[in-house]
């Protein structure tokens, strides 16, 4: 069993930056590739972006290529997402994804289906 914690949402305004941390439980999260999702009111949940189980490999929304950044760090059992540039449209509940069922890294990591536990999320908000 894997828990996921994410933490480091909140309010702040457009053109600002947050950085979002997910602690893992369990000792094989370091062959998890991880992911980040959100979810906006009225709308489906939506990829943001995903990193392979050595960091190696990133992929991101076409939205957010050149805004957020994805990282790791295995020695801490987290992910991170810095989210720079924020527009109002990046308004979601984000939560922190992990496919426990593989090492593998493609097309699919952007897929929610794949992941196998899934944090609380945590509320960003921008406001304009």
């Amino acid at each position: 069993q894997v828990q996921l914690v994410e933490s480091g949402g909140g309010l702040v305004q457009a053109g600002d930056s947050l950085r979002l941390s997910c602690v893992a439980s369990g000792r094989t999260f370091t062959t998890y590739p991880m992911g980040w999702f959100r979810q906006a009111p009225g709308r489906e949940r939506e990829f943001v972006a995903a990193i392979s189980w050595s960091g190696g490999s990133t992929a991101y929304a076409d939205s957010e290529k050149g805004r957020f950044t994805i990282s790791r760090d295995n020695a801490k059992n987290t992910v991170y997402l810095q989210m720079n540039s924020l527009k109002p449209e990046d308004t979601a509940v984000y939560y922190c994804a992990a496919r426990a069922g593989t090492t593998s890294w493609g097309p699919d990591s952007e897929d929610d289906h794949e992941y196998d536990y899934w944090g609380q999320g945590t509320q960003v908000t921008v406001s304009s």
